[in-house]
């Protein structure tokens, strides 16, 4: 059986392009291999948070895992301070990463450019990552296309500790949905949607109510043909919207085309809402229950012991093949 791990930072609400592009695969998977989901709230740290909303959003967040499906008999769910092996583990793996392949990353460009100062900790975000992954024996990490970059250099580390120590480390391949995995903004559809978007009415979250996704899919933007019809190039905003109305409604999006032939973009808009709706209510339902029980720390608890009991025991072969850890005689 195929080891899982992914990881989603706190910082915020998720959209639904979290949902389509990884939450849902999430869900799919833990029927078929051993799944580790991860809060990982010392990534988030990267960037000033702060720390009452921090500890809030990360209970938030694991409730959400569990309301969207994650099941805590099939998968472990765990917050990633909770089990010290990954801070550990990172360290020694800033120690075998190079400063220029660290700064070549996208994510730290992007997240750089124009700033006075950054954190080191936003430059060795990525042997963070490779700890988080490498820790657990994973084979197959689901990641969206911007973080395909992360599981090469991860790829990388692993290969050179092993090479260098011993064979410690399984080599990760990373797995990005064919479908679905880059839902756009909903105002600027050419660029991915995102929950750090300043602009509300570019993305809908998880946790958005009826009347706010209604809203929001209204003054999503499209074009002046009026023809419900996908083409990427010259109709991204309608291409957009037809990719979240198959992929939360199961209907192709052949079908979709045919159903609004002739038919105006409102009633069209009204379809992608009530799709949206369909799919949220009963996660929105079920998300807040958990926070109003008990259930949920139980299920971390649980979660952040078997993790720990797994973490423990590559960290410490790691440390050992460095020379990090004394054998008892």
């Amino acid at each position: 059986m195929s080891v899982i791990f992914s990881g989603i930072q706190p910082s915020g609400n998720l959209t639904i392009g979290n949902y389509i592009g990884a939450m849902r695969h999430f869900v799919e998977l833990q029927h078929e291999h051993e799944c580790y989901f991860c809060v990982v709230n010392q990534h988030a740290i990267t960037v000033a948070q702060d720390p009452v909303e921090l500890k809030r959003n990360s209970r938030n967040l694991a409730a959400l895992y569990l309301a969207a499906g994650i099941d805590p008999e099939k998968s472990t769910i765990f917050i990633q301070s909770e089990v010290p092996a990954h801070t550990k583990m990172g360290w020694m793996m800033q120690c075998v990463s190079y400063i220029g392949e660290l700064e070549r990353m996208t994510q730290f460009k992007d997240k750089s450019t124009g700033k006075e100062a950054v954190s080191a900790g936003l430059l060795t975000y990525p042997p963070l990552m490779a700890a988080d992954i490498l820790l657990y024996n994973t084979s197959i990490v689901p990641v969206g296309d911007d973080q395909k970059q992360h599981i090469e250099l991860t790829r990388d580390i692993a290969e050179r500790f092993n090479k260098k120590y011993r064979e410690i480390f399984v080599i990760p391949e990373p797995r990005i949905a064919s479908e679905g995995a880059r839902i756009m903004s909903l105002v600027d559809p050419e660029k991915k949607m995102s929950k750090s978007d300043p602009n509300q009415n570019s993305f809908i979250s998880m946790l958005d109510d009826e009347s706010v996704i209604l809203k929001k899919i209204k003054r999503a933007t499209t074009d002046s043909e009026g023809v419900v019809a996908y083409d990427k190039e010259n109709k991204p905003g309608i291409s957009n919207l037809l990719t979240i109305y198959s992929q939360l409604s199961g209907e192709s999006i052949k079908s979709l085309e045919a159903k609004y032939e002739g038919k105006g973009y409102g009633d069209f808009k009204q379809g992608v809402a009530e799709a949206i709706i369909n799919v949220l209510k009963p996660i929105q339902e079920r998300y807040h229950a958990y926070l109003a029980s008990t259930e949920l720390d139980d299920i971390l608890d649980q979660g952040a012991e078997k993790a720990n009991r797994v973490a423990n025991k590559t960290l410490n072969k790691a440390e050992r093949a460095m020379g990090l850890a004394r054998k008892r005689v």
